[in-house]
Formats: C-alpha cells, sequence, structure tokens
C-alpha cells in the first residue's frame, strides 16, 4: 500500500478535530446549527493552522445528506466523496496559479447552475490575496449577491492585501498560531496511534521548529521518523534540525553564575571550534534563560519531561531574578546587533562579557580583583544558593543605631564605627533581593546566636519566609553558621537604604551649590531670566 504522509492522513475530518482553533470552530457551530449561514466566508492566518480543512469541514457540513448540521454524519455520500476530494459541487481553485481576469471570468460563468449533487455549490478559492485587481473586480458583484445555492469560501495568509471591498463582503476569522505545547501533545498522540517511538525531547523539539504550524509539525515528524529508522528520538531530531545542543548553553550559564569569566569564555570558544550558527545560539540561550526564569518564579510550569530540567532548576536556585531578566534583555539585543560584529564568533563572545559585566542597580558587580574596590571574589555564591560578600567585619557590634533628631527631622547620620556602619558594611556585600530586604532593616542588636533586625513597615512585602532563610543563609559566614535570625516589623531610624538616600541628597546638595556658584551660568541666567531646576535623587534601595 501506498505511503501517505502524516500531514494528510491526520488532517481532521470534523470540527472537534481541529486543534487550537476554538474561537472560529464555535462561531461555525453556533451559525450551523441555528441556520444563520452567510453567502461567503474568509479565512485567514498563517501557513499549516488549518484554514483549508476548516473550510472543507464547512463544505460538509453544508452538504451532509442528514442535513446541514455542525457534525456531519460522515456516512453519507456527499459526506465520503469530500473526504475523498472528489465532490462535484465543492470547486477547490489556487487562486496563484489563476491570477487572470479571463480565469475568474471562466469560473463565474457556472455560478448561475443549481448544485449538481449537493445542497450548495461551494467555491473555495485558497490564497486569494493572490488574485489581480481585475479578478477582485470580476468576482466583487457576485460575491456580494450570489445565488442562494453557492457559498465562498476564501482562504488567505496575508489578508491586508484584499482590497476592502472584498472584505466588508466576508465573515472574517482568524486562524491563529498554534502554541507548541499543543503542538507537542498532538505529535505524541499521533505517534501512540502510529505504535511509533517519539520521545519527548523529541516532540518538544519538531513543535519549537514548527513555529506555530501543525501542518509543519506533522511534516517535520514524518521527516525524522524517516531518519531515526521509524523513531524520533531526542539527539537524532537535533542533529536533523541543525539545533544547538543545550548542555554547553548551561555551561555558559554556570560560569555567568559563579562569576567565572575564564570559564565563560572557555565555553564560548569551544563553541566556535564546533563551528556553531551564533545567531541560533544567542535564540537558544534566550529561550534557556526563559526556562530557568520561568522555574524560578513558576517551579511547576517546567515539565518533568523537560530536557536537563534537573540542570535548570539548580540554575534557578543559584542566579538572582534581576539577573537572568538581564541576561535575556542582552540576549535579545545581542541577536539583532550580531550582523555589525567584526565575526559572528565575536559578537557572540561579547554578548556574554556583557552578561558577566553589568549588573542590576542593587547588586555590586561580579569578578574581583586587586584594582576593584567592593568587588566580591570570583566564584562566590549567587543570592538563591547564598550571596557573594564584600570585605565584611568578622563581627557586628551589638548596640543601638543613633537616636533620630527632633520631630520632623531625618535622624543624624550614625557616627564612623558604629554598629550602623558595621552593619551598613555587611548589607553592601549582599546582592539583589537579599540586600533589598536587608537594606531597609535596621540592626536592632544581638543576643547570643540570635540576630535581631527591625523592618521599615513601608516594605513588609519583601519580608518572605524563603528570603527570611536566604539571608540567614548569607549572613552565616559573617556570623556564624547555627546564627537565628529574627525580623521584626516596627518604625525604623537609620537603615542601609536611608544611608544611601543620604548621602545621594548631599551629593545632590553639593552639585547644586557648586553650579549656583558657578559664575558664568550665574550670569547667563540673568542674561536670558533662566532658573536652575534640581532633579530629585534616586529613592533609596537604588543606585544614584
Amino acid at each position: 500500500m501506498t505511503y501517505q504522509a502524516l500531514a494528510r492522513k491526520w488532517r481532521p475530518r470534523r470540527f472537534d478535530q481541529v486543534a487550537g482553533q476554538e474561537h472560529v470552530l464555535r462561531a461555525l457551530a453556533n451559525a450551523l446549527d441555528d441556520g444563520r449561514l452567510h453567502h461567503a466566508y474568509l479565512f485567514s492566518g498563517t501557513r499549516g493552522v488549518g484554514k483549508t480543512t476548516v473550510a472543507r469541514i464547512l463544505a460538509k457540513c453544508l452538504n451532509c445528506e442528514q442535513g446541514v448540521r455542525a457534525e456531519p454524519c460522515g456516512e453519507c455520500a456527499s459526506c465520503r466523496e469530500l473526504d475523498a476530494g472528489r465532490f462535484v459541487d465543492l470547486i477547490e481553485v489556487d487562486a496563484a496559479s489563476r491570477t487572470k481576469v479571463e480565469d475568474t471570468r471562466e469560473l463565474l460563468d457556472n455560478v448561475q447552475y443549481a448544485a449538481t449533487r449537493g445542497r450548495y455549490k461551494i467555491y473555495l478559492i485558497d490564497e486569494v490575496h493572490m488574485l489581480s485587481s481585475h479578478s477582485f473586480n470580476a468576482l466583487l458583484k457576485t460575491l456580494e449577491e450570489p445565488p442562494d445555492h453557492v457559498k465562498f469560501l476564501l482562504a488567505t495568509t496575508d489578508p491586508q492585501k484584499l482590497p476592502v471591498t472584498v472584505l466588508s463582503r466576508c465573515l472574517q476569522f482568524h486562524l491563529r498560531r498554534l502554541p507548541a505545547a499543543l503542538i507537542r501533545e498532538r505529535l505524541l498522540e499521533i505517534a501512540a496511534a502510529e505504535g511509533v517511538t517519539v520521545e519527548p525531547g523529541a516532540s518538544a523539539r519538531l513543535a519549537r521548529a514548527a513555529d506555530g504550524s501543525m501542518r509543519d509539525a506533522l511534516s517535520l515528524l514524518d521527516q525524522a521518523l524517516a531518519f531515526g529508522e521509524g523513531a524520533a528520538r531526542d539527539d537524532e531530531v537535533a542533529a536533523m534540525l541543525g539545533d544547538i545542543e543545550r548542555g554547553p548553553l548551561l555551561e555558559v550559564l554556570d560560569a555567568l553564575a559563579r562569576g567565572d569569566g575564564e570559564a565563560l569564555v572557555a565555553a564560548a570558544r569551544r563553541m566556535a571550534g564546533a563551528a556553531v550558527d551564533f545567531d541560533e545560539a544567542l535564540a537558544e540561550l534566550v529561550a534557556t534563560v526563559h526556562t530557568v526564569a520561568l522555574a524560578q518564579q513558576v517551579p511547576g510550569a517546567v515539565g518533568e519531561d523537560e530536557p536537563e530540567r534537573d540542570r535548570l532548576l539548580e540554575l534557578a536556585g543559584r542566579i538572582a531574578a534581576e539577573d537572568l531578566q538581564l541576561y535575556y534583555q542582552i540576549g535579545l539585543n545581542a541577536r539583532r546587533d550580531l550582523p555589525y560584529a567584526p565575526d559572528p564568533a565575536t559578537g557572540f563572545e561579547m554578548a556574554l562579557l556583557r552578561m558577566h559585566a553589568f549588573r542590576p542597580a542593587e547588586s555590586p558587580p561580579r569578578g574581583g580583583g586587586s584594582g576593584d574596590a567592593g568587588r566580591g571574589a570570583p566564584g562566590a555564591d549567587r543570592p538563591g544558593g547564598g550571596a557573594g560578600h564584600a570585605a565584611a567585619p568578622d563581627a557586628v557590634p551589638e548596640g543601638k543605631p543613633a537616636a533620630s533628631g527632633p520631630a520632623g527631622e531625618p535622624a543624624a547620620p550614625p557616627a564612623a564605627g558604629s554598629d550602623t556602619t558595621h552593619w551598613e558594611s555587611v548589607v553592601s556585600g549582599l546582592d539583589g533581593p537579599l540586600r533589598a530586604l536587608a537594606s531597609h532593616c535596621q540592626w536592632a542588636g544581638r543576643e547570643g546566636q540570635r540576630v535581631t533586625l527591625r523592618l521599615d513597615p513601608a516594605h513588609e512585602y519583601l519580608n518572605s519566609a524563603d528570603r527570611r532563610d536566604r539571608l540567614r543563609e548569607a549572613l552565616a559566614p559573617v556570623f556564624g553558621d547555627d546564627i537565628q535570625l529574627h525580623i521584626e516589623v516596627g518604625s525604623t531610624e537609620w537603615t542601609p537604604a536611608e544611608s544611601q538616600r543620604h548621602r545621594a541628597q548631599a551629593r545632590q546638595a553639593e552639585a547644586e551649590q557648586a553650579l549656583a556658584d558657578d559664575p558664568a551660568l550665574r550670569e547667563m541666567c540673568e542674561a536670558f531670566d533662566g532658573q536652575l531646576y534640581a532633579v530629585q535623587p534616586p529613592e533609596a534601595g537604588n543606585n544614584p
């Protein structure tokens, strides 16, 4: 028996077999059941999402011998002939090959005659946007007032090219691009029905490569089964598609998590030695960062069959959420700029170095060296499984912070060498969300192994159980592994965030005074009746 391609064999024959287009199917089914039939339907959408398939099912619903219904019987002669593609009253036209006005006029010459075999004569015009302007003019009058026995079903991938006069005479249905998860599930269902082996990782790769098209996914599955001698295995599908392996990219993220620049460059150059496509490598790196961010924020959204799931979850616990967002943005920009790089390998390497060098505003720079004051040591732990520590005191002396000033005035800065300044130095060595929490906490003292902090009520939302546990782990190298961290919510007098705001305000005032004292600027203001406006310093918790 002749082999039939999966895309043809598994083409839906009923509305309930069409995947992912419920918004279109519901409208059509209700119209059929209620007898609200329009004379012209336009189906638009990208390739392979079901435009022609839905049109053919609609033709079957209209001509089923059991009556016009949303669920054709599939058993009558009309249904069988429609399924076989030999129903005489279904006239299918490929507009891409019949663009001339003479072709359209010839097609419409028989519109006036009644259907030969079925209830309606149906004109299914595929890629209708390819018709010439004269062809549209010839079609327009018939499309506006066709005989009762005629229905027009139009399909196009580019509805913007259709004249508005045609669009206004049709009911328009846009078929959506299918999500990769839905395509993946459908591939696994078809594989089970066909009795072939398709690994979950392979189905995920095929679904991504299909880019929203079910037909493309089934064609790729056919190709994968031929490539793998009747089975679609993850590594073989990756080789067939030319996908970038995720292993080297996980090495890149691991090096970024450890702040190890040498390992980062070495991983990039190993990829260059393997002659990978660096545009695809950046695309896959961005997709991997997205998966890690998803695992970090919504762990349940990462399926058990996700390739390298354990490593992804482990990275999610080591890389700060802010860093992942930055990596994602840098990767997107690097793809855009890649054509301007001296060569793709250099552009890819530079993108990784930007990820390594830059940090969100609250996070101190990575790396280390004798000339990098305030940097954490290379390889320091990241927030999520600990935190990188700048030079911090071995212990914070007990005591109370400086008292606040008179009512309505800010508290005076703490004296140098006080316990509060020591606490600020400890906070400066923390990263990301841990620093955000600690910077709004006032040092409240220590009794034995119990360290007490007082949190500003305005920032109580930062005080989650997970962050408290991670903060305790981050403070353990300073205060001892067996410390007990207690955070109470109450009014604060001087926090590291307040200290930072105080320094920013001082710098602002100094800069304003310097501008006000500038003779040239003062002379310009007098000549032009100008005035200086001060820009307010940033909020506490953000770098000025």
